[in-house]
This record gives C-alpha cells, sequence and structure tokens, in this order.
C-alpha cells in the first residue's frame, strides 16, 4: 500500500537535494513498510549525514516506520553540540574526532595530520576495509563517494563536497568545529605517528651539513622515523596552519602562501 509524507531537510543536507526540493517540505510517495532509513536513502541523502529526525514533533530513531500524513523534519549532524537527550539516532558525537579518508582524499589527509588530527589514510584501502576500521576505531569517514557513506554498518561519516584540498579542509575545520582542537605538528605528515623531540645526535646521520650547522632543535616520528626541524619549510607549515585555523580560507588563498 501507497503512503505519502511531508518530509523537509535543514541546513547542508539540502546539498544532496535536487532544486525543487531543497529547503522546503515536499510530498513523498513510497510503497511497502520502508523504516525512515530507507526512505531518507532512497531520496539520495546518507544517514551518517544525519544526527535528529522528527516525526510529528517526535524524535525518532533509523527504524522508525512512517505512516500516511506523517511531517518529517530531518537535521544533519550537530558535532558541536551535545544533543544526546533528545537525538534516537546514535549514542553520542564524537566529542575528539579521528578520521580515516578514501583514497580520493590524500593531501586533506596530509593536511589534517599537519594540524594534529589523528587521519588514516593509504592509497590502496578498499570501501570494505574503510568501513571496518572506522566501526572498530570509530573514527569518523571522510569521503567523496556516497556510496561508502549508506551502508548500514556507518554510523560517522562525512560527504566532503569540495575538490580542492585547502578547500576541503576549511569544510572539515567548520563541519566538525575543529578550529579550537587544532594543535599543530603533533603527527607525521607522513604515516600519522606522533611527533617528539629528539637530542640532535641521535639523529645527526640523517642531516645534511647546513641543517646541522644551522639548526638545533629536531623533532623524529616514533613511528616512521622520519625526522621534522624548524627550517624554511617549518614557516610555510605555519602560514597554512594560520589560515586553516578559522576554516573559511579559500584555495586560491592556500597557493598563495
Amino acid at each position: 500500500m501507497a503512503k505519502t509524507i511531508t518530509i523537509r531537510f535543514y541546513q547542508e543536507l539540502n546539498d544532496f537535494l535536487p532544486s525543487v526540493k531543497k529547503k522546503t517540505g515536499f510530498s513523498h510517495t513510497f510503497n511497502g513498510n520502508m523504516s525512515i532509513k530507507d526512505v531518507i536513502e532512497s531520496l539520495g541523502v546518507p544517514h551518517t549525514e544525519i544526527d535528529m529526525i522528527l516525526a510529528n514533533g517526535n524524535s525518532v530513531g533509523f527504524e522508525y516506520k512512517p505512516v500516511n500524513n506523517d511531517l518529517v523534519s530531518v537535521y544533519p549532524v550537530f558535532e558541536s553540540l551535545d544533543i544526546s537527550s533528545v537525538t534516537k539516532l546514535r549514542p553520542e558525537p564524537l566529542r575528539n574526532p579521528s578520521f580515516i579518508l578514501d583514497v580520493h582524499l590524500g593531501k586533506l589527509a596530509k593536511y589534517l595530520r599537519m594540524l594534529g588530527f589523528d587521519t588514516l589514510y593509504q592509497n590502496n584501502f578498499e570501501d570494505n576495509e574503510i568501513i571496518d576500521i572506522s566501526v572498530k576505531e570509530k573514527r569518523i569517514i571522510l569521503t567523496r563517494d556516497l556510496g561508502i557513506l549508506k551502508n548500514s554498518k556507518v554510523t560517522h561519516g562525512y560527504w566532503v563536497r569540495s575538490q580542492k584540498p585547502g578547500e576541503q579542509v576549511a569544510e572539515v575545520i567548520r563541519r566538525f568545529d575543529l578550529g579550537k582542537s587544532i594543535k599543530p605538528l603533533n603527527r607525521c605528515i607522513e604515516c600519522n605517528g606522533s611527533i617528539s623531540p629528539v637530542e640532535k645526535q641521535e639523529i645527526i646521520s640523517q642531516l645534511k651539513p647546513k641543517t646541522i650547522q644551522y639548526f638545533h632543535e629536531f623533532y623524529r616520528c616514533t613511528s616512521c622515523g622520519k625526522v621534522y626541524w624548524e627550517g624554511s619549510h617549518f614557516s610555510k607549515m605555519l602560514n597554512k596552519i594560520d589560515l586553516f585555523r578559522n576554516g573559511e580560507r579559500t584555495e586560491k588563498e592556500l597557493k598563495n602562501k
């Protein structure tokens, strides 16, 4: 038997809708005993982008079965606002987010590591592997592939809208309210390992003569052994971090630094 509901999506959830359905309530008819999760994803919106669903003013879970003439409101993830007392969708938001990225987001992974965020990335990760790691380690999936986010096992994920790495960083910072959580140069850009101070004599064999002569403070990745110091590359990294911190800069401004 066909059922008709009125449904409205709020804020950035409208990114997934055709223009005639954006920022307005619209009628939607479907057949069978579908859950609200299935109804929503049939309209193109991944469940991982959603933090609260109201059916006739009451918070409901993804398993809710809409009935004829229901009025449904769908809200995006509130990572910076604790709504655990009213939402029925997941136990709690992620207050200290860590990430796993798909194969299309390698540059974004390096930028997030530069800002101090725990970010897993390999260019040979399979979709199922990303999903399994995300569930096991409670990592947010960042992806350009909507199919990953529609997998029923995924609980936290975000579809990155921009295709430009600099804009992607600003987007993620805004989306998860990370501006105050930036801890630059705590993680290795290459492997995501932790960086710790190291005595110059311990790594002197890895340094070039001018580096030995002009620099005295060094850091080393505890995982891969990569050595860092405050050279010209360091000041460039700090400039990029300043641009990223407020989450509002553009790709053009990033390239000019």
